[in-house]
């Protein structure tokens, strides 16, 4: 799983490292695959490729933050959604990125409590997102990607695990959304879930289950215990992905992150 996370899921590069099982030449393949995009970008964003082109240079930046929103003022002082919505809509049609944005209750049609401005901007593909992020001296070296295959490296993993499971829950045909709420007045209100996914089958009542990422092996989940607590009538099962093995604690289900694809 993690071999797949680093090498990515793009044919050439696959084919590259079954080739030659050496991560340097993989990345070359994923920078050129990078131009690429970058060149379609001028070529089919016409009117509005200068945003687009901000938006996508700078997604490894706004996934490297504690709460990974895309906030679009880092682009633009006072930039506002409507200006940058066109941009945003086509690197998710040209299946570059996946965009998740929040719900704001986890109730039955998670779109219509769907806060379009507050929103979260995930690589469609996590081999590239890592060849985008550590892109200083041009080639993302063999050591970094070892480092990475045997968790050795001290970076932000929790942007990578959470941009493979966006990937995941995309290729099963599922929408993106999260849930935040910030609140001045009473910290309690305060929770931010990763993802809401609803059930097949929709009934009366329990169709969401709330999705926590941990890339580490030393976490908390408070805010799904509060978000349980404050929506216990609408959720169905809640889930922790995590770096260990199955098991089952406090109504929460803890799951091998490689396991997203079946839920």
């Amino acid at each position: 799983f993690r071999q797949y996370m680093i090498v990515g899921g793009m044919p050439q590069a696959v084919e590259r490292y079954v080739e030659t099982n050496d991560f340097e030449r993989v990345d070359r393949v994923k920078r050129d695959i990078l131009e690429l995009y970058r060149a379609d970008i001028v070529k089919h964003a016409q009117g509005y490729e200068m945003k687009v082109e901000q938006i996508f240079d700078d997604i490894p930046a706004q996934l490297q933050k504690h709460d990974k929103k895309f906030k679009l003022s880092s682009l633009k002082k006072e930039a506002r959604f409507r200006d940058y919505e066109d941009a945003i809509f086509w690197l998710s049609d040209a299946m570059i990125v996946n965009v998740c944005y929040n719900s704001t209750a986890p109730n039955i049609g998670l779109k219509l409590n769907m806060d379009r401005v507050t929103m979260k901007c995930y690589m469609a593909d996590t081999g590239l997102l890592i060849s985008h992020a550590f892109d200083e001296n041009g080639i993302v070296s063999e050591e970094i990607y070892k480092k990475l295959l045997f968790d050795k490296l001290e970076v932000n993993k929790g942007m990578i695990m959470e941009n493979i499971v966006a990937q995941m829950l995309t290729a099963t045909g599922k929408k993106l959304y999260f849930y935040f709420n910030y609140d001045k007045q009473n910290s309690a209100n305060n929770m931010e879930i990763d993802f809401l996914i609803a059930k097949n089958k929709i009934t009366s009542k329990h169709n969401i289950s709330p999705i926590e990422v941990k890339s580490g092996k030393n976490y908390t989940f408070s805010s799904l215990n509060k978000f349980k607590n404050k929506y216990k009538e609408y959720l169905s099962t809640a889930y922790v992905l995590h770096i260990e093995d199955l098991r089952v604690e406090d109504e929460i289900v803890f799951l091998p992150v490689y396991m997203t694809c079946l839920l």
